[in-house]
């Protein structure tokens, strides 16, 4: 299988987890990224099942309401039953890096306010220890040489990434170069930068369950 096909149905298998969840009050948290969007497509087939959505981007939220799915303002919804996104790496206890799309912050408040979080991936995306991806810190712009000199401090290579202003006005650091052993420890320790908006670490409140297509079937994951 491709990795597009490989997408496809681990999208297709996201919605048959949380069809069980969806009654006529339930909100439905949808990330963002190539993945969420073949999410979101099939989600909308069974838009008459379920309340609504909250989105954790304008893309996203764009998506959704072409298909006629409605999308409310996180402050106007008391919970969100489960949020479904991607993710840029994930290790087997369910840490993550996100943030590829540069939607990290928005990712990360729909997190906290959802009772299960589902990530979902291909296999190609389960490493050993994070890393690899280069790990996106949102920062607020005046800031970015003074985080950027505190991420070199913390073992990394952080580069400006061009051109991409998040939807909340701010820039984007990637940082490379970073074995991540103790993705909980670093997540706070970049946070506490003052600057910082918010990283790429999803581990202080990791995913509940990983769903992985591999060319042998989805595999499912739980912390």
């Amino acid at each position: 299988m491709t990795q597009d096909e490989l997408k496809q149905a681990v999208a297709e298998a996201a919605v048959e987890y949380i069809l069980p969840m969806l009654e006529s009050d339930t909100i439905v948290g949808v990330g963002t990224g190539s993945t969420a969007n073949l999410f979101i497509d099939e989600l909308a087939k069974h838009k008459a099942k379920f309340d609504g959505t909250v989105a954790s981007s304008e893309a996203s939220t764009a998506r959704l309401k072409g298909h006629g799915v409605p999308v409310y303002d996180l402050n106007s919804v008391d919970s969100i039953r489960v949020y479904v996104d991607g993710a840029d790496e994930s290790n087997d206890h369910l840490h993550l890096i996100k943030g590829g799309g540069a939607a990290l912050t928005r990712e990360k408040i729909v997190t906290a306010c959802s009772d299960e979080f589902v990530c979902i991936a291909d296999e190609s995306k389960l490493v050993k220890v994070l890393g690899d991806f280069p790990l996106p810190v949102e920062i607020i712009p005046m800031a970015r040489g003074h985080v950027a000199r505190e991420l070199v401090k913390l073992g990394g290579d952080p580069v400006y990434r061009e051109g991409v202003v998040t939807d909340n006005g701010n820039s984007i650091l990637d940082v490379y170069n970073l074995e991540i052993l103790d993705p909980i420890a670093l997540e706070k320790s970049i946070d506490e930068i003052v600057g910082v908006v918010t990283n790429g670490l999803f581990a202080k409140r990791s995913a509940d369950v990983l769903l992985l297509a591999t060319k042998d079937g989805i595999k499912t994951l739980k912390k």
